[in-house]
């Protein structure tokens, strides 16, 4: 058992001001059989529904996967709550136009490579003539880029969140797939109905599908990227001639321990489905699980742990490397979805162009910068921005980049303080009109390689 957390009443209300960021305790691991509870005995011993469960708690079973998936697949979890989730209010449609799903929720766009300048926070946006200042996470959410159909469970979006208000008394449920939030500036408090996670940029979180949560800024406001992962659960990606050690490992993850809202007070329930949004108002707050145990939880990750493999003799080895979580498909060896990071790292190659080669990839990739600067492009990819290049859309390093890596003195360098990361999909992403027309597209990206010349030299 893992000693409890509580939700105090200031944290049920979810009251304007940040919320506390005292210490939390977890649990570690990842796809582990976990079991926690926030009252001693609350947990049922020896069955998961026994006629009646300890303290009166309604047992309710959550599986994130079909109840045949073969046992190392099989993802689920037993919640014992004060009142089950079915008591709810009627749902009805919600409008939020910017959180698009799907290639159908994106629009045609020639097969050019794209950079996005940093996404505006909400008061930068007021000032420049949009938004409202004051937005929430959930409203805040935009997808850039998607693909694939979350009915079909396939693809994945790429959304950003920008927002300076609590969810007060509100939350959010994806029936269309997990969410990976990135956060790029500000830490968030993640409470959920496993219990809370607090992360911090260079941290990632992790939300199953079906869990229901809601998110507030640790200093009011707060910028960031998520995946939404219509396709296969992200799993860790074997490791094959690496062996059993390195990249992203297991006891890294941490998995909350149970907590739950003193007070039952009403909420709002945002819940997405076959890529619409729906809203109820209930009386029961999704915030009252006292014990649960099982292997489907929300995940917190910090990307300092990530153990990073590279050459040690000569040439640049593919970004693979760097993948921290996958999404399979049902192409062996192509992902629906790869997480990848590019953390600071030591680079020691010998006779070797060392930052990313140019390249045409079948995979398609969208970029984002937390901090620093990325080696490939060390001008105007800037932190909280994104770049997308599509299947077979060549790119690469700019000219200076070019220029510098090709003429410096190869001494062991420590590539530091820096931070980008890569959703990789083997479906073609569609930008969303609000990510073509929106305001932030750098028109003049193709312009980084305009200095490339022809230095052909015959002997």
């Amino acid at each position: 058992m893992n000693a409890p957390e509580t939700l105090r009443p200031s944290d049920a209300a979810a009251s304007a001001s940040a919320p506390t960021t005292s210490a939390l305790a977890y649990q570690s691991g990842f796809g582990n059989q976990f079991e926690t509870e926030a009252v001693a005995g609350a947990l049922p011993q020896g069955r998961n529904s026994p006629q009646r469960a300890p303290m009166d708690l309604y047992p309710e079973l959550l599986s994130g996967s079909a109840f045949t998936a073969p046992r190392v697949e099989n993802r689920r979890t037993w919640l014992y709550r004060r009142q089950p989730s079915v008591v709810t209010g009627a749902f009805h449609a919600y409008e939020q136009p910017f959180w698009t799903s799907g290639a159908a929720g994106g629009v045609a766009a020639p097969p050019d490579p794209l950079r996005w300048h940093p996404f505006p926070m909400p008061d930068e946006a007021a000032a420049n003539g949009g938004a409202a200042a004051a937005v929430d996470f959930v409203d805040s959410l935009k997808t850039v880029v998607s693909n694939g159909d979350p009915d079909a469970q396939t693809g994945m979006a790429a959304l950003v969140y920008a927002f300076n208000r609590p969810m007060t008394r509100r939350a959010l449920m994806n029936a269309d797939g997990e969410m990976l939030i990135v956060p790029q500036q500000g830490g968030l408090r993640v409470t959920t109905e496993m219990g809370l996670l607090d992360v911090v940029p260079g941290e990632i979180a992790l939300i199953p599908r079906g869990v229901t949560f809601r998110v507030e800024a640790h200093d009011g406001a707060a910028r960031g990227y998520i995946c939404e992962n219509y396709g296969a659960a992200f799993r860790l990606p074997e490791l094959g001639p690496i062996g059993s050690n390195g990249l992203a490992n297991p006891r890294d993850f941490l998995a909350p321990v149970a907590a739950h809202e003193a007070d039952g007070a009403p909420y709002e329930v945002i819940r997405k489905t076959g890529g619409a949004l729906w809203r109820n108002a209930q009386a029961v707050t999704p915030f009252n699980v006292v014990a649960w145990h099982g292997n489907l939880t929300p995940l917190k990750y910090d990307t300092k742990h990530f153990m990073t493999i590279g050459s040690i003799s000569f040439d640049h080895p593919d970004p693979s490397i760097f993948t921290v979580l996958t999404s399979p498909s049902d192409t062996p060896g192509t992902a629906n979805c790869d997480f990848v990071i590019f953390p600071p790292r030591w680079l020691v190659q010998e006779d070797t162009f060392r930052p990313p080669w140019y390249h045409r990839n079948v995979m398609s990739e969208f970029m984002g910068l937390i901090h620093g600067q990325y080696d490939a492009k060390p001008e105007g990819f800037r932190p909280g921005g994104a770049s997308l290049h599509n299947c077979l859309v060549p790119h690469g390093p700019d000219a200076d980049a070019f220029e510098a890596a090709s003429t410096r003195a190869l001494t062991p360098q420590k590539l530091d303080h820096t931070l980008a990361f890569m959703f990789e999909s083997r479906w073609r992403f569609r930008p969303s009109k609000w990510a073509l027309h929106g305001g932030a597209l750098d028109a003049n990206y193709a312009a980084c390689w305009g200095a490339l010349k022809d230095k052909f030299k015959p002997a």
